[in-house]
């Protein structure tokens, strides 16, 4: 039976929320909607009254593709609302904070993607699934990736042919770097002579800069290098980046200015090197990761780049073993860029440390107001917040902020 619902506000996963609650899938604040209402979920939505702030989605793939959540949404209304959910989350937790404009990065400028890959009868199918599905849609006009991304889509699918079983799909990442195409690969067939062969000859059909089959690499044409300030890193397959060089970029000038006078830098979850390598142009820098094949990358690069101050790199989970007062105590500034579970351990010790400056990089606007929280009682006021939109059209938020110690 169809139900009419007034939209209250969005929820974490960008779904319109009505009184119930009832989720909504791409509606708006505001709007008058129908549709069959399944448990919580309200199904073949119509909208009857719609929002001042609903466009029509730029992309033909929007309706079937769920790579994206708010193409629905103009981008000032995306950008607000990004805003507001860093504000309610700092709120919740008692603090308020100067807020600085969105940085969205631009369209066809995501660099890295897992494409869904499965063989077919005819031959196979790639693309993005479709939301809450297991179907593929294919995505040739998509307006989130760059355009060499796009156009890479082809590989995914005769690796596909060459290594996915019957029923199974495989998760193939495509990342861009300056060498050409990095791709991992999960999901596929167990690796045997014949498959790594195969393998091996489509690297060098396609032009390959690496691939990887699960954790073995099959295959390297030239190192995928990633450009990080002047250091040139080869990072481990599957090692994290960001998903946009805008959106490092606005990264990276937001924890500078955080550090900014700093002369010997922590950089905690500090990955491949992401900001640990272009800061170390300005202070020493000690970077942990828990990933001792990111640690050796980062290290690789420092050695080979000229102009670089004193780079260390070491291998620590953090969240076991965060840095103790002592060992914080030689650093003038910390920067952390932790996972979504946040950095809950090492900001108590962090705490108790009082450095002068932190930068805080987050994916979690939820667990980062938790560890601001923690560093606001311990005497840190918190400067600004700048939320970074490089997931454009989804419900994804990041931010980088500078906390400055008073006490």
């Amino acid at each position: 039976m169809t139900q009419t619902h007034t939209i209250l506000r969005l929820g974490h996963q960008g779904d319109g929320i009505a009184e119930g609650p009832v989720y909504a899938p791409r509606t708006l604040p505001g709007e008058i909607v129908s549709g069959v209402l399944d448990g919580t979920q309200l199904a073949d939505i119509r909208v009857e009254a719609p929002s001042e702030h609903r466009v029509k989605a730029p992309c033909r793939h929007y309706k079937a593709c769920g790579g994206c959540q708010l193409q629905h949404a103009s981008d000032a209304f995306v950008a607000d609302w990004k805003v507001e959910v860093v504000r309610t989350a700092l709120a919740a937790q008692g603090i308020e904070a100067p807020m600085r404009p969105v940085h969205t990065s631009p369209e066809r400028s995501r660099r890295r993607a897992v494409i869904a890959a499965r063989r077919t009868k005819k031959g196979a199918q790639a693309g993005f699934h479709g939301r809450a599905s297991d179907i593929i849609t294919e995505i040739p006009g998509c307006l989130l990736l760059d355009p060499a991304l796009v156009a890479a889509i082809p590989v995914a699918e005769a690796l596909a042919v060459l290594g996915a079983s019957r029923k199974g799909v495989l998760a193939v990442t495509l990342t861009l770097s300056e060498a050409g195409l990095d791709v991992a690969v999960r999901g596929g067939k167990p690796l045997d002579g014949p498959l790594e062969l195969m393998l091996a000859q489509a690297t060098e059909t396609h032009g390959l800069a690496r691939l990887t089959w699960e954790d073995e690499v099959i295959a390297m044409g030239s190192p995928p290098v990633q450009r990080f300030g002047r250091a040139a890193v080869v990072p481990p397959p599957g090692a994290f980046l960001q998903a946009t060089r805008d959106g490092e970029e606005a990264l990276l000038r937001a924890v500078r200015e955080a550090v900014r006078g700093a002369k010997r830098v922590a950089d905690l979850f500090a990955g491949c090197g992401t900001f640990s390598l272009p800061l170390a142009e300005d202070a020493e820098v000690h970077a942990i990761e828990g990933d001792a094949a990111m640690t050796g990358a980062l290290e690789q690069a420092w050695r080979r780049t000229q102009g670089l101050k004193k780079v260390t790199a070491e291998a620590r989970d953090l969240f076991r073993r965060p840095l103790m007062p002592d060992e914080l105590a030689k650093f003038d500034a910390v920067l952390l860029d932790p996972p979504r579970a946040g950095a809950e351990a090492q900001v108590a010790e962090l705490a108790l440390a009082k450095r002068p400056l932190v930068s805080y990089v987050s994916c979690n606007p939820v667990t980062f107001a938790r560890d601001a929280k923690t560093l606001v009682a311990a005497g840190y006021r918190l400067n600004w917040v700048q939320v970074v939109d490089q997931f454009r059209w989804s419900s994804h938020v990041e931010l980088a902020a500078r906390f400055e110690l008073e006490i």
